[in-house]
């Protein structure tokens, strides 16, 4: 048997013209299944579909028509794969009521409602991955980042409590949370050298993680070995965490 294959599966990665969603497209495009990114920007997400390879669809996943439209896209979801672009930082006394509305949009409902809408073809074909990308500041969050910390720990107990509703049907639920990777959001937080080189010391690996270390575990879960492995929370961080 040819292990970590995805022929014949089809799946959708959200914000997946740059950077991690970009790189878990391109894993699982990798392993035989077809992938359609789903982004904002039209000029680079053509571009970027262009080089991997994939279907591609315009849309914004914060709003029901978003997500109705990048679902329909993709034809058939077996393998969603949703992820979203931080919101702002900010010091937590400082977050106006529209920061968070917006954080809740992108970041949370974005995830819910994608994965209500694949998730009763899943459940028919009994067969279905619903992975959420986040962060570990879900269990350490960071002062700077208050609605990233929120809205993530909301994706990642909802995603742990659809678990528990779908395990039966052959469908797992789980998400990755990057640790400090080196993103276009890392580069823009963090471009000050001398602040980048006092933050990599802090990290056990001495030194960032790529997009395509994150998207290598968002492929594995996806894949039929790991099928009894739901309601998790996997952590790359270069043992940030320990």
């Amino acid at each position: 048997m040819t292990l970590f294959r995805l022929d014949g599966k089809r799946a959708l990665v959200t914000g997946g013209s740059r950077g991690i969603g970009q790189a878990a497209a391109a894993h699982l495009r990798s392993l035989g299944a077809e992938v359609t990114v789903a982004a904002r920007d039209e000029a680079t997400l053509r571009a970027s579909a262009a080089d991997l390879g994939v279907n591609w669809v315009q849309a914004d996943v914060s709003t029901p028509e978003g997500v109705q439209a990048a679902v329909h896209a993709a034809g058939r979801v077996d393998i969603l794969v949703s992820n979203a672009g931080g919101p702002p930082p900010a010091l937590p006394s400082g977050v106006t009521e529209d920061a968070w509305e917006r954080g809740f949009q992108t970041t949370f409902l974005s995830t819910a409602r994608l994965a209500g809408a694949a998730l009763p073809g899943m459940r028919e074909r009994g067969w279905g991955r619903i992975i959420a990308v986040t962060s570990l500041t879900v269990g350490r969050p960071a002062l700077n980042l208050p609605v990233s910390n929120a809205m993530r720990a909301a994706v990642t107990n909802h995603l742990r409590t659809l678990a528990l509703e779908v395990a039966a049907d052959g469908v797992t639920c789980n998400t990755v949370a990057p640790g400090y990777t080196a993103t276009d959001r890392l580069k823009a937080l963090h471009a000050d050298p001398a602040d980048a080189a006092k933050l990599t010391a802090r990290i056990p690996a001495r030194r960032f993680g790529e997009p395509g270390e994150v998207a290598a575990a968002v492929a594995f879960l996806a894949t039929h070995e790991a099928a009894y492995i739901t309601g998790q929370e996997i952590l790359v961080d270069g043992g940030w965490s320990i």
